[in-house]
This record gives C-alpha cells, structure tokens and sequence, in this order.
C-alpha cells in the first residue's frame, strides 16, 4: 500500500510539474536580464546571509525574488527596498503517516514538487543563488529550473546539509549516506560556488570537485557599538517584558526625575543617559536552540560563576540573554528554571530585526556554543558580534581560528570549566576600563573589519558580470 500511495504521489507530482511547466511556457518572456532569484528552502527571517545577498543585488538595481518561507520578519531593509518581491513557499508540516522513512521520503517529493512550482512562477531570472544547506531537494530543483530558464546556478555553501543530518543519525545511516552522494553529485552541476570558509573551499575542491570562492560573512552597517541612549531606550523597551532589564532599586530623590532600567540612568529634565551605578554585566549568547549548540556548557559554567560570587571573588552581577528560536528551546528553558540563582539572571528573548544589533552593541561580552557539524562553517552571530566591537568567548572546533583570534579579540574554550574562568578572568573589577576585556574591545574597535557591502563588491560581483 504504502510504495502504491508512494507512485500515485509521484504520479501526481509529474503532473503538477508538467502542467506548471505548459502554463509558464504559455506565459509571455519576462525578460531575466539582471533579475536574480535568491532562495533557501528555510525561514527567510532567519537567514540573514540571504537577504544580505538580496540588498546588495537590489542596491546594484537588480530585481530580486527572494524566495523561503515566511515565518519570520525580515529585516526592514528588506521590506522596504523596491527591487525585492518576497515569494513566500508554504513550510510543510504535519506528514505523519507511515513509517518515517516514508514520511520523509514523501516529504521530500511534495517540497520538490512546490519548490520547482514556485520557480517557475516568477519572472525569469539570469540567476538563481540558493543556499545550502538544506539542499535536498532543493539543488536538483533549482538545477532544473535554471535548464527551464536557461538561468545560471549559483549555490551559497553555508556547510553541509549530510553532517547536520549526522547529528541525528550517525554518519554511516542511509539517508546520511544519499544526502552525502546527492550533494556531491548535483553540487558539481552549478554553474558558481560559494562558501563561508577557506578550509569549506578546499574541502569542496579535494572531496567533491567543487571550484568556489570563499565570501566570509561580514557584519552588515548596523551592527556597530550602540549609542548609549538608543541603549536606554532599548533597555526601557525590553523591560516591560522582561524582568533582567529592570531597574534593581530607585533612591526616593530620584524617583521622580530619572528613568531607571537596570543598566541605565536617564535625566527627565535633560534626557542625559549614564550607565547605572553597581550595574551587572550583560552577557549575551545567541542560538537557534538546535544539537551544534550545548548549551549546558554555559549554564554549568554560570553555576561556577555564581559559586565564585559565594566564595567571596569580587564580581558583578549577570543578566545573561540568549536569543534564538528553536526546537531545544523549551528543553534548556526547563534547565534554566531549575536553577536559583542569586547573582545571575536569564531571560530568552525572541527579538525584533531591528533590535538585536542594537542589544549586541550594548552588551559587554558575547558567548558563542556553535559546533560546526563539518569543521568547515563560522559561526555568523560572531561576525555579528564583532561587528559591534564585543568581545567573544567561543567554543573551539576546527576552522575557528579564521574568525575567531584567541587572546587578541577574544577567547576560545574548550568546556564549561574553561569558560568559567575565563569569565571569572575578564569580569574581575568590572566595569574599569582596564583589562583584557577592555583591550578586546579596544583591539576590534581598531581593526577596520570590512563589511558585507564591501566584501560582496569585491567578491561576488565580479561573477555576475561574467554572464547574463
């Protein structure tokens, strides 16, 4: 029964395809001239490198369909350009008959089948840039939709989807072992690659032939350090929903003449902002709450913080914000409140676009859990991070050093104990402006980072002026 429902889906599949294919062909040329289809088979709002890619063909007047599901907001920048058309693709959900090979297996067929459907309902593109992972199915059909368009491939090569699929499975499982083949043999049919690292760069070319060109993320213009009134005015903003941000005690004097959050001081008569007295250090950790990310590394290493406080060590307070949304998410929050802390404080906040470059410029130290599943990707949030000067600790894995340089913008850890004093290190007689901490900062504050805008100028142009 179940390989029967499986031919008439396939049959069905063909037929939708093939109706699409007529119905498009009947449809006058659009003309894809300098148009690019930039798509990712995820959450548009959380795929910051596809709609940096998307505002910078839009500011060298490019039309762009940018193509994902819709489940997050975009960033501003992005609704507000008129060269980018957002084509939504339904996130399909809810295929729970069967066996799960099945399922999945059946779910791979319909995505297919709406995927190369949406792509062959937009105006025709020059190119299609897509990201990957996930690219099963979605370079077969973005491979096919180019031979429909007679468009160019480009695929964006964030890691690989057949290690991401190993955290669950293992590396020797079937699917793990066809995903592998899949990437590798439709990976080959694009017409230009590119990748987050050189160490990505070189695995493509020795293990799957694969020439690309390395485009390291870059932090957009708005990641930078945060005025400290824009800072206030966040921390206001946040505090009605969550308690870390508010102030911890007002003086009866000065009730009435400031507004108080827990890191900051404004003067009602002048609107003159200072960093509040005996404020915590804000620590802040972003995640999308997945397997890469232990994030019981950090909280063991917050419960060792806390036992320092105890033993006597002069160290602030905390508010540590992790942001992120996901599937641990609920998990590590059940963690979290299972701890009573007196000197430290978490919330897990979900925020705005607009609001989490704001909340980085205004943090003073960044804590990063990624594990890449291949060795080969960097963590963005980092880029992001530095991008506003804050200082980093981040958990090594192979390729690391590309971004993150230890004892010169920041630290690298290895487990819980190590991230424990390293924070006991850079916190000790916080907040002077003396220190490692201090230094860090200074030290990105000096380096000049180019930014996407520049490295995609540099890097990425260049390709689409080979050929239209």
């Amino acid at each position: 029964m179940a390989a029967g429902g499986a031919v008439l889906l396939l049959a069905a599949a063909g037929t939708l395809v093939l109706a699409a294919l007529l119905w498009r062909r009947r449809r006058a040329a659009a003309g894809g001239a300098g148009r690019v289809c930039v798509a990712v088979l995820g959450d548009l709002g959380r795929s910051p490198r596809m709609q940096y890619h998307a505002l910078s063909l839009a500011r060298h007047g490019r039309g762009v369909e940018l193509l994902g599901y819709l489940q997050t907001r975009p960033h501003g920048d992005v609704l507000r350009s008129g060269k980018i058309r957002l084509v939504p693709v339904a996130d399909l959900r809810g295929l729970r008959v069967g066996p799960k090979l099945f399922q999945y297996v059946i779910k791979v067929i319909v995505q297919a089948v709406q995927l190369l459907y949406t792509m062959l309902k937009i105006d025709q593109p020059s190119y299609i840039l897509l990201q990957n992972p996930p690219g099963l199915p979605s370079i077969a059909v973005a491979w096919v939709a180019c031979l429909f368009w007679r468009s160019k491939l480009i695929i964006d090569w964030h890691n690989y989807g057949y290690t991401i699929m190993s955290l669950n499975h293992g590396r020797n499982h079937p699917l793990v072992r066809i995903a592998k083949w899949y990437e590798k043999l439709f990976g080959r049919l694009s017409d230009y690659n590119l990748c987050v690292t050189n160490a990505m760069k070189e695995d493509l070319w020795v293990n799957c032939n694969i020439k690309a060109v390395t485009l390291y993320d870059k932090p957009a213009s708005y990641f930078k350090e945060t005025p400290l009134e824009l800072q206030h005015h966040l921390y206001v903003k946040l505090a009605k929903d969550y308690e870390p941000f508010k102030p911890r005690y007002v003086t009866e004097s000065g009730s009435l003449n400031a507004e108080w959050t827990a890191f900051t001081e404004m003067d009602l008569k002048n609107g003159r902002v200072i960093k509040a007295r005996g404020r915590p250090a804000l620590l802040i950790s972003s995640t999308s709450w997945t397997e890469d990310e232990d994030f019981s590394v950090l909280l063991k290493a917050l419960e060792d913080y806390e036992r320092y406080i105890d033993e006597g060590v002069e160290l602030p307070s905390l508010v540590c914000v992790i942001t992120g949304k996901g599937p641990l998410k609920d998990y590590y929050n059940g963690l979290i409140n299972k701890l009573h802390f007196k000197h430290i404080q978490i919330c897990t906040p979900w925020l705005e676009a607009e609001d989490y470059p704001l909340l980085l410029g205004s943090a003073d130290l960044g804590v990063c859990l990624h594990k890449s599943s291949s060795g080969l990707d960097l963590p963005m949030k980092v880029v992001d991070m530095f991008g506003c000067c804050l200082p980093v600790c981040a958990i090594y894995f192979e390729c690391l050093h590309e971004l993150v340089k230890h004892d010169e913008n920041g630290l690298i850890f290895r487990d819980s104990n190590e991230l424990a004093e390293q924070l006991k290190m850079l916190f000790l007689g916080f907040p002077t402006l003396e220190g490692k901490l201090h230094n860090f900062r200074k030290n990105l504050c000096a380096s000049k980072q180019l930014r996407w805008d520049e490295s995609w100028d540099q890097t990425v142009l260049p390709l689409l002026g080979q050929n239209e």
